[in-house]
């Protein structure tokens, strides 16, 4: 399996400029699991990706640091596997470009826009940010915790697998749903390593769902062994299957590991797309433990 190229195995940090370090791997190895039809996807979005450790050395010697925000599309035949993506751009770290810390982020955002582009055969928008902006914007502030909720210490949460059959619509008749949780856990696929994150999700429609059954949902990823991707796109799928609704949005925001991100975000249309975390330009507000 590609994804097992270097995950869980102990690999040799490159000292040179390695593009053959990164691992494209299929979408569609899930989906068809999940009856999600690469052909006809049941949503659009994107996946957005930040890494903390990117450097390199400008002609004279001078690290230079910064974040590096990528995004794609969803539609894509494949992903780029993360620890591929994190030896990749550790082989930049000894390499010099440019003589002037702009003219270095220059040439490497070129060749990193490129490589990543032609392993994922799609256009991917990079930007690497050396400052801290002024205000940090971020989508989901009007989300509550379904954590919080009355009683919610009171429940009783004893599946912890992936179990569709604990959601409950509480009523029919015109809704609208904004609602979250920091309780998301789900597992590497290959090394089984644990994934924290956090789910936000909006939903309209004629079926509203039961807050407290959406609660144990999540929770029953805790032991589930997915990439991030495959995870926000199950939720999602469950929910447009169960609950039929006109408008669904679900983005998971994964805590970092090996100085990666990824957030994932599946929606019905376009327009649910947060607008801060998918703007290349913006460097979003990180949760706590992001």
């Amino acid at each position: 399996m590609s994804e097992s190229k270097f995950l869980g195995k102990q690999v040799e940090y490159p000292q040179h400029y390695a593009p053959e370090m990164l691992v494209a791997v299929p979408r569609e190895l899930n989906r068809k699991e999940y009856n999600i039809d690469g052909s006809d996807l049941p949503f659009t979005g994107v996946d957005v990706w930040h890494a903390y450790e990117l450097s390199f050395l400008t002609n004279k010697g001078l690290p230079v640091t910064g974040v590096l925000k990528l995004i794609y599309p969803c539609n894509n035949p494949v992903i780029v596997e993360s620890k591929s993506l994190k030896l990749y751009l550790n082989s930049f770290n000894m390499e010099q470009y440019g003589d002037t810390p702009e003219e270095g982020i220059a040439v490497v955002s070129k060749i990193i826009k490129k490589d990543l582009s032609d392993l994922l055969k799609t256009e991917v928008k990079i930007k690497i940010f050396t400052k801290q902006q002024d205000i940090q914007l971020f989508d989901y502030n009007e989300y509550p915790l379904l954590e919080e909720l009355p009683g919610a210490a009171e429940m009783e949460f004893d599946t912890f697998k992936e179990s569709p059959g604990v959601l409950q619509v509480e009523k029919q008749g015109s809704f609208e749903l904004r609602t979250a949780t920091h309780l998301l856990r789900s597992n590497c696929k290959v090394t089984f390593q644990p994934d924290w994150g956090s789910a936000f999700i909006y939903m309209k429609g004629e079926r509203k769902p039961d807050e407290s059954s959406l609660l144990k949902y999540l929770v029953s990823f805790r032991n589930e062994n997915h990439f991030h991707e495959e995870v926000c796109e199950m939720i999602y799928k469950r929910l447009w299957d169960i609950f039929q609704p006109v408008e669904l949005a679900v983005t998971c925001v994964y805590t970092r590991r090996g100085g990666i991100d990824i957030t994932p975000v599946r929606v019905s249309h376009e327009y649910l797309l947060p607008e801060s975390l998918t703007n290349i330009d913006i460097l979003s507000e990180k949760l706590l433990r992001q």
